[in-house]
């Protein structure tokens, strides 16, 4: 990888910023004072709709995750950042985990958007390459190892980085693999799940165990040595 209230009737719009190489906007940068973060939202007046609020709930967890990690992640500095209450924030998470995790979605999952042109080889690549830019040259990818080494003894934590970051992508890439094969771009008895494991597998091995360097080059190497199994 509460208490109950009654949500206002306003549907939830979408959620996200992109990220572009460096902490979102107005987030400070890795190791800064606390003194920069940025002050604490002031309520308008009359009440924000629930979507508004929850999606301002969600940028504000994502960025205070990338700027502090989760040493510095709490319930109240989100709430604060965000203009809520504490309530509200437990009404639609009922985990500091479960809240980072989809916070930390939030911000980079513009970035991790799988292209569908219909040409399987060339949306493997583009997404591979994005995801090892995404960890290797922003603070995403010194969050995303500590939220796996975390999750290593904290299950609920790990139940939530299932359930909300790894396995959504999961399905993405699964989703792809499948209508490729159905395209007859791959044959027809590829294991898309296996196939996921020997991409982004490898591509995480990187990460969290340095003794080779991540790069560009390594995914399209990965994709293409893959592909041609597969076909």
């Amino acid at each position: 990888m509460a208490p109950h209230l009654t949500r206002p009737a306003d549907e939830q719009p979408p959620i996200g910023t992109p990220l572009s190489g460096t902490a979102p906007v107005g987030s400070p940068p890795l190791g800064s004072p606390e003194d920069d973060a940025p002050p604490p939202r002031r309520r308008g007046r009359g009440r924000r709709p629930a979507g508004q609020v929850r999606a301002e709930i969600l940028t504000a967890a994502g960025n205070l995750l990338l700027a502090e990690g989760m040493a510095g992640f709490t319930i109240e500095k989100v709430a604060a950042r965000a203009g809520a209450s504490r309530m509200t924030v437990y009404k639609w998470w009922p985990s500091k985990g479960a809240l980072a995790l989809d916070g930390y979605f939030a911000v980079v999952g513009p970035t991790l958007v799988f292209p569908d042109t219909g040409d399987i080889v060339a949306d493997l690549t583009a997404q591979l390459t994005a995801f090892v830019h995404l960890v290797r040259d922003t603070p995403a990818g010194r969050v995303v190892a500590h939220l796996i080494a975390l999750s290593q003894t904290d299950p609920d934590l790990a139940t939530a980085y299932r359930e909300r970051y790894s396995g959504p992508r999961r399905a993405l890439a699964v989703e792809a693999l499948t209508k490729a094969a159905a395209r007859g771009q791959l044959r027809p008895d590829v294991d898309p799940e296996s196939v996921v494991d020997q991409l982004w597998g490898a591509c995480y091995h990187r990460l969290l165990v340095p003794d080779q360097p991540l790069t560009e080059d390594l995914a399209r190497t990965l994709v293409d040595n893959l592909v041609r199994g597969l076909r």
